[in-house]
């Protein structure tokens, strides 16, 4: 059984409404998970959203570094369920920041966010999420193949829609990524690749350009980490789930 705090910013009361049912949505997304695997350490901070919050999306989840979970809710949209879900999928980002890290390459994001999004559905169960269930453009993977490696992935572009690229695009090739990959494993589940390295799973974004009928170009070889780039990027790494 992991060790893990909660910390409430809660000091104009902004919470105090649902601190009940946040804390039980807590222990809840804890025990499923630690039903299937082990869980490391962890503090998880819980404020007010500001402003209107995304209907869909629910509550605003992110894991900013080892051990850490950064929840921001409002108290008048709070659901139980919802909350669950967001906390299973920041729970992986933090199994995977103590093993190869959430990284900071594309590759790295959409291998990260592929496996967190298929571990949901490992824990509990029914449809993927909106955003793991969005259908990339034809030609996306080929162009994530292509920019795979690249430092300093642009989290707008590639799953928020600020750009050419369609919102949650990222987060559907990552599940259609792993769902590929979890294919040619018929014995295992998801948290077999939980510690997979990026790299792994390039076959697999192979395999989905193949079978949208088109040909991996050449990588360039300028987008591979300079050598020492990995070690310089330690501590900068940043999940948002």
């Amino acid at each position: 059984m992991t060790v893990w705090n909660i910390h409430f910013l809660n000091a104009r009361h902004g919470l105090t409404r649902v601190l009940p049912e946040m804390r039980a949505a807590a222990r809840q997304a804890v025990a499923l998970v630690e039903n299937h695997c082990d869980l490391p350490r962890f503090d998880l901070v819980v404020k007010p959203a500001e402003g209107r919050r995304n209907a869909v999306r629910g509550p605003l989840a992110r894991t900013p570094a080892a051990g850490q979970i950064e929840l921001a809710i409002n108290p008048e949209t709070f659901s139980e369920e919802v909350t669950i879900r967001a906390l299973v999928r920041e729970m992986h980002h933090v199994i995977r920041h103590d093993g190869p890290g959430y990284g900071t390459s594309l590759g790295d994001a959409l291998v990260s966010e592929g496996i967190a999004g298929h571990f949901v559905l490992h824990v509990l169960g029914g449809s993927a999420d909106p955003w793991d269930a969005i259908s990339p453009a034809p030609g996306l993977a080929r162009r994530a193949l292509n920019e795979w490696s690249r430092l300093g992935v642009d989290r707008g572009l590639w799953f928020h829609g600020k750009g050419d690229i369609r919102k949650w695009a990222g987060y559907g090739l990552g599940h259609r990524l792993i769902a590929d990959e979890l294919a040619q494993m018929p014995d295992a589940d998801v948290t077999a690749l939980s510690l997979v390295k990026a790299e792994a799973l390039r076959p697999a974004m192979r395999r989905l350009i193949s079978a949208e009928g088109q040909a991996a170009e050449p990588e360039d070889q300028d987008d591979a980490p300079a050598e020492g780039a990995e070690a310089m990027a330690t501590g900068a790494e940043k999940a948002e789930g």
